[in-house]
């Protein structure tokens, strides 16, 4: 028998998906190896880390760690392994695309006697990551710096972020300083590659409105 028909991609088109192994589907994908690594020995390697890590955690730092995976085999490995996870796999993370759905993680807040600026971290399909209040207090220019909502969002390799903050007094108006806030924030997300995607306004009960 012909030693290429054994190799995995031609055994994938020979026999299906199903007559390969884990490490023969990562073969597959990976393609080649570098210089002084075969194929067979990177994916058990990816196969090691992605065990280790765990497939919801992995990142694309996590694949590139890989001895013989340069940035755009990496970049191939995790756009497929994304893709399976945004399509197949089941989301415990709601997914905030309206100002709405943003409002509806924001009940905590709603009723506070101070103002809480609130940050909601995003991944590239806008599913929430984490939910963190940054400040308590009168919100201005100076509580709310940029480095302390990205500080958070940087960790969290955040695609972008919602922020939002409490009108203890009930008013669904936008000031000054809301405007000034969100300017600030907006700037700052423009320099480091995460886009602001809404500033959030709530207050007791059900209201909301956006100061973009």
């Amino acid at each position: 028998m012909d030693k290429k028909q054994d190799l995995p991609r031609e055994k994938l088109n020979r026999k299906g998906a199903e007559a390969l192994t884990d490490i023969e589907l990562l073969q597959a994908v990976i393609g080649s190896g570098g210089k002084g690594n075969d194929f067979k020995s990177i994916a058990k390697k990816l196969n090691n880390v992605i065990q280790k890590t765990g497939a919801e955690q992995l990142t694309i730092d996590d694949v590139k760690s890989v001895k013989g995976i340069g940035d755009a085999k990496a970049a191939v490995v995790f756009a497929a392994l994304e893709f399976w996870r945004r399509r197949f796999t089941k989301q415990t993370r709601p997914i905030i695309d309206s100002p709405a759905k943003a409002a509806e993680q924001l009940g905590f807040i709603r009723d506070k006697k101070q103002e809480h600026f609130v940050l909601l971290t995003l991944d590239g399909a806008r599913r929430l990551i984490n939910c963190r209040v940054i400040t308590v207090g009168t919100l201005n220019a100076s509580l709310v710096h940029p480095r302390e909502v990205f500080a958070p969002a940087i960790e969290d390799r955040a695609a972008s972020i919602i922020v939002a903050h409490n009108h203890p007094s009930g008013s669904l108006n936008i000031s000054d300083k809301d405007r000034e806030v969100t300017g600030l924030i907006r700037e700052a997300g423009e320099l480091l590659g995460i886009k602001l995607d809404d500033h959030i306004v709530v207050v007791a009960g059900d209201g909301f409105v956006s100061a973009m």
